[in-house]
């Protein structure tokens, strides 16, 4: 599947609607997107309105000292798992204060993929606290353009439709 930017900034001009009309704001905890997410929020002028902060931690380090998300869970389950976006997502609301929070870690490729965790395989949250937080995975084909772009995309759509429902 092959996404335009115009089809992604139009994700992000969506989920920019939900947000200024409920005045909410939001922080990206990105790291195979590398701050794809927050770049098509930030497209938009007066984003500022409603993005406190875009974090791309991308190595484990970054998502332990700037995210909060603990060794054991990075040692047990690894940094593309379920636990760790929801950490991810814990660790930006309470760096930011932001209303909403979107966390991304996946296996982009080429390389890097295992039999547990193939290359496409991205693990999303999102959420307003950590109690109220939601994660998913899903896995995606293409070459490593194709895998972040739906990424951001899954992610965007994700975020507007949590928001939509609560």
């Amino acid at each position: 599947m092959s996404l335009t930017d115009e089809a992604l900034a139009d994700a992000g001009e969506q989920l920019a609607e939900v947000l200024e009309r409920r005045q909410l704001t939001i922080v990206t905890a990105e790291s195979c997107t590398g701050g794809w997410v927050a770049k098509v929020l930030t497209d938009r002028a007066g984003s500022s309105a409603y993005v406190l902060a875009g974090l791309v931690t991308y190595s484990n380090g970054a998502k332990t000292e700037l995210l909060g998300v603990t060794e054991p869970s990075l040692n047990e389950y690894g940094a593309v798992s379920e636990p760790v976006v929801r950490e991810m997502v814990a660790g930006a609301l309470a760096a930011t204060g932001a209303s909403v929070a979107v966390a991304i870690s996946g296996v982009a490729g080429p390389g890097g993929g295992s039999e547990d965790k193939p290359v496409g395989t991205v693990w999303f949250a999102w959420g307003s606290s950590p109690r109220d937080t939601e994660a998913v995975v899903e896995t995606f084909r293409g070459d490593r353009d194709q895998v972040r772009r739906q990424a951001v995309l899954y992610a965007l759509q994700g975020v507007r439709g949590f928001l939509e429902n609560s």
